[in-house]
């Protein structure tokens, strides 16, 4: 089975929201998530440990998060008034992934090629003798299912690649320099719009500090996500920004007619723009992602994985290239397994677009680069020696 590489989980504002604990198997944390608020506000987990090292995810971009204070729920407790609570909610967002890599010798931070080919290494050891996808339901595993030891082998590490979501927490675009130092390596300028750039719900051009903001950061040597920009301020960041730059989590347009918000999604032309770069765009796999008009609540089965498949193919076609397509799932970010595609129980299973792209004729070489390969070439672009 090919590596997968995850462009984006919300793991830090999970963590410190609900307490969820990610060393634990998925199955595990929705036993002990009986009962409580939790899956009501954020669905039953798709994610655990035991569930990266069944389906081969190698590296995660594990976000810092929180909600502009005027959008947030009344429950959130990662919310933001103004950048000096944005800065330290996303620094103690980041402490918390240094503290799960120093406690837990499974997790690490990948900051340079090092640590990203170290990480890597341990993925050299042989693979369980049983598949990784297995289908059981969101509170139990079935008596005939192989336990999670006879599944995964202890050695593999899962790597985590800091993302910071939405740019308000940088107070300064000098500051860039500081979290680059602090372990941060992808920056992405809006989630909302923010004071650097327009973004979903929120539409308008990149500011004035949003383009000194891009040239520090690409000093800096960080690099730029583009999910949840406007057209305006998307479009003018590529023509400014000099490093490496991608798209997190995303889907094409054209394939979400009737979309309510269809500035959250890439147009053709932004698309093709981003793969001139050398970007990838991760697909993001909730279901109200993958077909307009699906809603919390409807039944999983409207959604299957050959939505997630065509999503990619779109991109494929748009760019002539399998080479700028890849996962971005969001699991557990606003959604859980109620809201995934049918076939996926736990994050295991995205082993399974595997299968799904090769009845669309797609190579095995094609379907290792889109799973995982893809970002792991931008990576070791990206990152510094």
């Amino acid at each position: 089975m090919p590596l997968i590489v995850d462009a984006h989980e919300d793991l830090a504002w999970n963590a410190l929201t609900f307490g969820r604990d990610y060393t634990r198997p998925a199955h595990v944390t929705r036993q002990l998530e009986k009962d409580t608020p939790t899956p009501a506000r954020n669905g039953h987990t798709l994610l655990g440990l035991d569930d990266y090292r069944r389906g081969r995810v190698a590296v995660i971009f594990a976000t810092l998060y929180a909600t502009p204070f005027r959008h947030r729920s009344a429950w959130e407790t990662q919310v933001y008034a103004d950048s000096r609570e944005a800065h330290r909610l996303y620094a103690a967002q980041l402490d918390s992934y240094r503290r799960l890599a120093d406690e837990h010798d499974d997790f690490r931070i990948i900051g340079n090629q090092k640590d990203l080919q170290d990480v890597l290494a341990t993925w050299d050891q042989p693979e369980p003798a049983t598949e990784a996808a297995q289908d059981s339901p969101a509170d139990d595993r079935p008596a005939n299912n192989p336990t999670a030891d006879d599944r995964t082998v202890e050695g593999h590490r899962i790597g985590l690649v800091p993302l910071m979501e939405g740019a308000d927490a940088i107070e300064d675009p000098d500051e860039a320099d500081w979290w680059m130092e602090r372990g941060l390596r992808i920056v992405g300028l809006a989630w909302a719009g923010t004071r650097y750039a327009g973004g979903t719900r929120e539409p308008g051009p990149l500011t004035p500090e949003g383009r000194q903001l891009l040239s520090a950061m690409a000093d800096a040597g960080l690099m730029l996500d583009l999910a949840h920009a406007s057209d305006a301020s998307y479009l003018e960041a590529l023509d400014r920004f000099e490093g490496v730059a991608l798209v997190s989590h995303a889907n094409p347009r054209a394939l979400l007619k009737g979309y309510p918000r269809p500035e959250r999604m890439l147009s053709d032309e932004m698309i093709a723009r981003l793969a001139e770069r050398g970007g990838v765009i991760g697909i993001l796999l909730q279901n109200r992602f993958l077909k307009a008009g699906w809603r919390a609540g409807d039944p999983r089965e409207a959604v299957t994985l050959d939505r997630a498949v065509a999503m990619i193919d779109h991109i494929c076609q748009v760019t002539g290239s399998f080479e700028h397509a890849g996962l971005g799932t969001d699991f557990d970010g606003g959604a859980g397994l109620e809201g995934a595609p049918a076939e996926v129980d736990t994050i295991a299973d995205l082993q399974k677009l595997g299968p799904a792209l090769r009845t669309r004729g797609y190579t095995e070489a094609a379907i290792t680069a889109i799973l995982g390969g893809n970002w792991l070439r931008l990576l070791q672009r990206g990152l510094p020696a």
